[in-house]
């Protein structure tokens, strides 16, 4: 990444003058009368948030659900409340759950809903700014500054004419401010729970004032603020900073007649003792001192598996087979395979 200590005297040597606003960006960017230290403008001087449409559909909380459900999400009043709420307050929405039960499929089904784009940042240990949000081409920059060169200009170039728009290679996050299309996205963080600490912190001033400062250009304020929703499978705790900015909603595993009923939904062409019986298969399994219990993504994956060896119920040879879809771990595998899986097989066909 070239630095301004990195380039030719004379673009080093030369002030940059006003930087451009960037494509969709009202906020005001760093003026050569003030210090970079002033480049956060005051609220008086930010252009106003403009009022987020959206769908009829979803401005009841009986609507989101039926939204939902016609995009294939089975939503407890209880989830739909938190969405409605999220949507009408303009707050971020952090989701923690077991991993599995649905938290990355809500914002996609979000953001089907409200017939807009979806912007994912999957969260990783060592996750930084130049992968969240935004790096500057830098192949492109040296070829600039080879064409200035050629073109014997580059006595009069400065270093704005490198650190410009058009060289800024824009992440998830930025790309989430921007809007450019004037609908507002929904941005998905996608399990914040493995980034580091510092990334989380980082992440405040975006959550709180849906801006970003690139430090060769100025601040940011998006226009349209995305609707924001944080997954966390709670590997660790995320800090009670973060926590104050959003609204919050622990999703547990459904219930057996909610999971018949997702099922249904998702896998239509498995036979309802089928469907019953795995539910209740899995439901068993959950109760077990597994490494890893499936969730609902796992339960879903079985009964189309199922599905697609013409299964239309369980039996013994077929669930230890078949175990590596709905279980992850060897060791849990060993564990049920044999007597235990009839075992639990015969408890699911009486529920069933």
């Amino acid at each position: 990444m070239p630095r301004t200590g990195d380039l030719p005297t004379s673009l080093a040597a030369e002030p940059r003058g006003r930087a451009p606003v960037l494509s969709g960006v009202a906020s005001p960017l760093m003026d050569p009368d003030r210090p970079a230290s002033d480049t956060a403008a005051s609220p008086a001087d930010r252009a106003p948030i403009a009022p987020i449409e959206r769908p009829e559909a979803t401005r009841t909380i009986e609507g989101i659900a039926d939204v939902f459900r016609s995009h294939g999400y089975i939503a407890e009043r209880s989830i739909a409340t938190t969405v409605f709420l999220a949507l009408e307050l303009g707050r971020p929405l952090l989701l923690e759950g077991e991993a599995g039960v649905g938290k990355t499929e809500l914002a996609k089904v979000l953001a089907a809903s409200l017939e807009t784009r979806l912007i994912r940042l999957q969260c990783y240990e060592g996750l930084d700014v130049n992968t969240a949000v935004y790096e500057w081409n830098y192949p492109r920059q040296m070829l600039e500054i080879r064409l200035l060169e050629a073109r014997g200009e580059i006595a009069k170039a400065t270093a704005h004419d490198i650190f410009g728009p058009d060289f800024l290679l824009k992440r998830p996050l930025l790309q989430a401010l921007e809007a450019a299309d004037g609908a507002a996205p929904v941005l998905l963080i996608d399990e914040i729970d493995r980034a580091d600490e510092e990334f989380e912190a980082y992440l405040l001033e975006i959550l709180s004032d849906f801006q970003v400062t690139v430090p060769e250009i100025g601040t940011i304020t998006a226009v349209q603020p995305p609707r924001v929703v944080l997954t966390s499978n709670r590997t660790r705790e995320v800090h009670d900073a973060l926590k104050r900015r959003c609204l919050y909603h622990w999703i547990d595993f459904p219930s057996a007649t909610k999971e018949f009923e997702i099922v249904a939904t998702r896998v239509p062409g498995a036979p309802p003792r089928l469907a019953r019986e795995v539910v209740s298969f899995v439901h068993r399994l959950r109760s077990a001192d597994l490494t890893k219990v499936p969730g609902v993504a796992e339960t879903l994956d079985w009964a189309a598996a199922l599905l697609s060896l013409g299964a239309t119920e369980l039996a013994p040879d077929m669930v230890d087979e078949t175990l590596g879809v709905v279980l992850k771990y060897e060791e849990d595998i060993r564990q049920v395979r044999g007597a235990v899986a009839r075992q639990y097989l015969a408890e699911a066909t009486a529920q069933a």
